[in-house]
């Protein structure tokens, strides 16, 4: 039964802060006095979560990890989409993972559910939000909020075309001949949109496509519409809310109209008004973007988002492993730290979409971007780019599988399968061993290499890394000894039930970077507390390499003997506390005493 529960009055002041702030006065105080009333009736629904101090083992530990995948990433006949994805999960990855993003289940219109057509309702190709539900019993959820634009096939922009009123200034109208130079432009596609309505045509803003169509934030009435959809999946079981494509919400012709200060504060009020109502549900940025512009989205580290994607490591990754060399993967890790114990970074390296390159600036030269681009167009893939302020272009993300990234599916029978596998596996395991917690992209967990029919059959580079399976045979190549999918499988799940077995791997314990020979990736993880230690080697290249460690400053507790997690062996220690291997190409070993 719900019971009442009223807002921290600080807390009511800050939200009403944040609307006078981005709105004035008068529209602010309105819009706070109409927040207030939509807070109290929550509540009145819902029985207030516990906070994340609350509980058991705080909110995020080590046995975190969030699957990435559709809605209908796997399907059955005569069955909803949710409802198999729901069993194949239960069946083959229950406490391997504890969470699952899906991907956009809204009805859509174009970029496979990122244009969205109603906020509030389940595809009902894929289900019901009863199959959402259900899933959310055992796994913990992750919905994406695609807020920076709706679909043209949407009610809202449909009203708008029709003329009317409530929805006259849902939307952003540009005069012609606007000069918007200096708008960035994360795609190479036309910034506005011309559009027939009853008062003639009018250019409205598109940054990703004429069907996505950017909602207006300046007016509070869209932000108010907005903070009612996620509460709405806060009701339906959202334990993560995705801010997609969030760093473009705010426009402000003359000005770059990416982070904006009123999209961090945005991201703020919305930060206070979950930690109101919902203080266990966190808020997650999508910010593919330099790295110091990323970690902005923590805020303070108290009043933003708890987490942000670690967008770097993919390309950072693939350089490593491209040269053989993880000194640039190195000195990057080196310097990351989340500003709050009760922040933390989503590690991953593959998705839905390709692979950001923008991330990496300032870290790899010219040279080192132009080898993973032609990298990736000799393993079969492609390459998409963006428009620069100067009208000319540059890569902005790399479309092709992760493990075709890494390896050249040409060269399978010369190389070898399973010297692919450690490859992959390898990159892997720097992704899980990184303070942060790990998103796993469905197709990585799966072996699956890149999708040139589907290119073919949309037209779309993306859809190089969206296949979708069949139940039966997915299950049945998993089953097989001597398919790619089983071998990658198995050993990926078993780095993640090493992972969540061992405290030193918690999101916020303290990781220390070690200084090794360039083709070896190496860091110490310390529990919170600080009583047990694990040390991670990674060989990042094809060749066998010897490494001499002194344990003593490590204070790793070893008895003379440290064993690996991975494959179960054991290394003595010699005098002096001195630690010699002998790690083989793309070997991954966590040691603990």
């Amino acid at each position: 039964m719900a019971r009442e529960h009223q807002i921290p009055n600080p807390l009511r002041e800050r939200i009403r802060g944040y609307l006078v702030s981005l709105y004035g006065r008068e529209a602010g105080d309105t819009a706070a006095r109409q927040l207030q009333r939509t807070l109290e009736t929550f509540l009145q629904r819902n029985t207030p979560s516990p906070s994340k101090d609350e509980l058991r083992d705080g909110w995020l530990c080590e046995r975190d990890a969030v699957l990435i995948t559709y809605g209908d990433q796997i399907t059955e006949p005569d069955t909803a989409p949710l409802k198999s994805l729901g069993e194949f999960l239960a069946e083959n990855m229950g406490g391997v993972l504890s969470g699952v993003h899906i991907l956009p289940f809204f009805p859509y219109s174009s970029d496979d559910g990122f244009s969205v057509i109603d906020y509030v309702r389940v595809d009902p190709d894929l289900g019901t939000w009863d199959d959402i539900e259900r899933l959310g019993r055992t796994f913990r959820l992750m919905f994406d909020a695609v807020i920076n634009h709706i679909s043209a096939h949407s009610d809202w922009f449909q009203r708008f075309l029709q003329g009317d009123a409530a929805y006259a200034d849902h939307f952003i109208v540009v005069e012609p001949g606007t000069d918007l130079s200096l708008v960035t432009r994360p795609r190479a596609l036309p910034l506005l949109t011309t559009v027939d309505t009853p008062s003639g045509q009018k250019l409205v803003w598109t940054t990703f496509s004429t069907d996505q169509i950017d909602l207006n934030f300046a007016n509070p009435e869209v932000l108010l519409d907005i903070i009612d959809v996620l509460l709405l999946y806060v009701e339906k079981g959202a334990d993560i809310i995705r801010l997609d494509a969030i760093a473009y919400l705010w426009k402000e012709i003359g000005t770059p109209c990416i982070h904006r200060p009123q999209t961090h504060q945005v991201v703020q009020l919305m930060r206070a008004v979950l930690d109101a109502v919902a203080p266990h549900v966190l808020l997650i940025t999508e910010t593919n973007v330099p790295h110091e512009e990323n970690v902005s989205y923590f805020g303070d580290g108290t009043n933003e988002a708890q987490l942000v994607y670690q967008f770097p490591l993919a390309p950072l990754v693939l350089n490593a492993f491209h040269s053989g060399d993880a000194r640039h993967l190195h000195r990057w890790a080196a310097g990351l730290a989340p500003p709050s114990q009760t922040t933390t970074f989503f590690n991953f390296t593959a998705s839905h979409d390709g692979i950001g390159v923008r991330p990496a600036e300032g870290i790899l030269d010219a040279a080192e971007f132009q080898q993973l681009v032609d990298k990736t167009q000799k393993h079969g893939g492609f390459v998409s780019f963006k428009t620069n302020p100067d009208g000319s272009q540059s890569p902005y993300e790399l479309n092709i599988s992760f493990f075709d990234a890494l390896s050249d599916p040409s060269l399978m029978d010369e190389e070898g399968a399973q010297m692919q596998v450690d490859r992959f596996l390898a990159s892997q395991a720097i992704m899980l061993s990184l303070a942060g917690v790990p998103g796993i992209y469905v197709h990585s967990l799966l072996g699956s290499r890149s999708f040139r029919a589907g290119v073919e059959a949309s037209g779309r580079y993306r859809s190089i890394n969206r296949e979708k399976f069949r139940r039966l045979a997915l299950e049945a190549e998993l089953k097989d000894p001597g398919s790619l999918r089983h071998n990658v499988f198995q050993r990926y799940t078993h780095l993640l039930r090493v992972r969540a077995s061992q405290p030193a791997f918690h999101p916020n314990g303290p990781q220390r970077l070690l200084v090794t020979e360039p083709p070896l990736f190496a860091m110490l993880r310390t529990s919170p507390d600080g009583l047990e230690r694990v040390l991670c080697i990674h060989n990042v290249s094809a060749a066998q390499h010897k490494l001499r460690l002194d344990l003593t400053p490590l204070r790793l507790s070893h008895g003379g003997v440290l064993d690996d997690l991975v494959d179960g062996g054991r290394h003595e220690v010699g005098a002096g506390d001195e630690l010699a291997l002998s790690i083989a190409p793309y070997q991954v070993l966590w040691l603990k005493g």
